[in-house]
């Protein structure tokens, strides 16, 4: 009885040893499935991280991209200035201008000069790059003294971006009608498509030389500057009104009439000595004729003219 029962405890010793040994390995086992399982999870959620950051970032940047459109150098804008300086020499100041503009990159588009000591005018107009545009215009009004400054500006962003797409869209019509003209199989499709590819290229032409000026004007700025000398008359609002600004553009309005009759005289003369002259002849000569020719009329009896009323006849009798 003794060894049965020793028997049996030492049975039940081993079983519940077995069941400790394998609760320990389920546990290592369970912790070390979280283990890798967490290690494996942390690079996902890293490089998770790190994607997210990275499709965040363009998201952060566009609206700076957007913005960066916004900005006053990336706008299409054209700047035009009129300035009118004193100097103490017309002709000096002139030189000096077409140098400094030269020196900026620009170019002179047009001269007018008038070399009258009394009133000495020089008008320029200047073409400079836009950025410079600030620039020449400081150094023009430091050749003299200025009297009249003025500029302007236009933007002309979004008209450009609306050729910009015009111009594609035309492009994208002219290249189609191209390709069905390619596959033109008769004579009336030949005919009607290559007119239609003709119309789409000259509306093409037609936007991209708009395209073209607008580029210009906004590339190169404009300043008409004005020389004048030191005895020329000032300009201002105040010569504009007044007797004598009544009086002398009366007088340019008698003098401009006149020059225009004078004109219309010289013109009609030749065609009025040219007609008139053989009209005047054959009415001269037709008076002449008249004058020796009298009238037809009823001759006249011969003897006294009786002044008592006529005779009545007798009244007739009867058969």
């Amino acid at each position: 009885m003794r060894i049965r029962d020793s028997r049996r405890r030492g049975r039940a010793l081993a079983a519940a040893g077995l069941l400790v040994v394998l609760g320990a390995g389920a546990c290592s086992a369970g912790s070390a499935g979280t283990d890798s399982a967490g290690s494996a999870a942390q690079p996902q959620e890293v490089a998770g991280g790190a994607v997210d950051r990275d499709q965040a970032a363009p998201e952060k940047a566009q609206p700076g991209a957007g913005g960066a459109d916004l900005r006053v150098d990336q706008r299409a804008i054209i700047y035009t200035g009129t300035l009118q300086v004193r100097v103490d020499d017309v002709e000096r100041a002139a030189r000096e201008a077409s140098t400094a503009v030269t020196a900026a990159g620009g170019f002179v588009g047009g001269d007018q000069r008038n070399s009258d000591a009394a009133d000495a005018r020089a008008e320029l107009t200047l073409r400079v790059p836009a950025d410079r545009f600030a620039t020449v215009l400081e150094a023009l009004v430091r050749l003299g003294e200025q009297e009249r400054r003025e500029v302007r500006t236009e933007d002309v962003t979004e008209e450009t971006v609306d050729l910009d797409a015009r111009i594609a869209t035309q492009r994208a019509r002219v290249d189609s009608a191209r390709r069905l003209l390619a596959r033109a199989t008769s004579i009336n499709d030949l005919v009607t498509l290559e007119n239609e590819v003709g119309r789409r290229e000259a509306d093409l032409a037609s936007l991209e030389a708009k395209k073209r000026r607008l580029a210009d004007l906004t590339a190169l700025s404009t300043i008409t500057v004005t020389f004048v000398g030191p005895d020329a008359p000032a300009v201002g609002d105040e010569e504009d009104l007044g007797f004598l600004a009544g009086l002398r553009g009366g007088w340019s309005a008698f003098l401009g009439s006149l020059r225009v009759a004078l004109t219309v005289l010289g013109a009609v003369l030749p065609f009025a000595v040219a007609i008139g002259v053989p009209v005047a002849l054959v009415l001269a000569l037709a008076r002449r004729r008249g004058r020796r020719t009298p009238p037809g009329g009823p001759a006249l009896p011969d003897g006294p003219v009786p002044s008592g009323p006529p005779p009545v006849p007798a009244a007739r009798s009867g058969p």
